[in-house]
């Protein structure tokens, strides 16, 4: 898919050392900048690339690490009924900033009226399934 965005204009590549959440010598943690619930938090490689499925092997070892050690910290600290992890690869896919990142977003007992679906709820009027997978 290619960067579409410079490292040197990326939001993702100069961050300020006070939003860093956690870190490793491969990926980042930061809060999000416009959290859709109290947690969210984003995690990303340190290497500029846009797309998550171009991170090699040991990126995505990093990223993992960290997003598990995040959820154990934010399900500590916040005391979420549960969690949504996704990564939105590519504009049609929503993506925003073009440097590869993961949400880590915490979901609380009555934050929507019917949570069924999760992230199938991404295409409005397809979320909802009786069953299944």
């Amino acid at each position: 898919m290619g960067s579409g965005q410079r490292a040197d204009a990326c939001p993702f590549c100069r961050l300020e050392p006070a939003r860093v959440l956690d870190e490793n010598e491969l990926a980042v943690a930061i809060g999000d900048a416009f959290p859709v619930s109290p947690g969210h938090t984003l995690v990303m490689p340190r290497r500029h690339v846009a797309d998550f499925f171009e991170l090699n092997t040991a990126e995505v070892t990093a990223v993992m690490e960290l997003l598990f050690r995040l959820q154990c910290r934010l399900a500590e600290e916040r005391r979420p009924a549960g969690f949504n992890v996704g990564v939105n690869a590519g504009r049609a896919a929503g993506q925003t900033v073009m440097h590869a990142h993961v949400h880590v977003i915490p979901r609380y007992a009555g934050d929507v009226a019917d949570p069924t679906g999760g992230v199938r709820g991404v295409l409005p009027g397809t979320g909802y399934y009786a069953g299944g997978a």
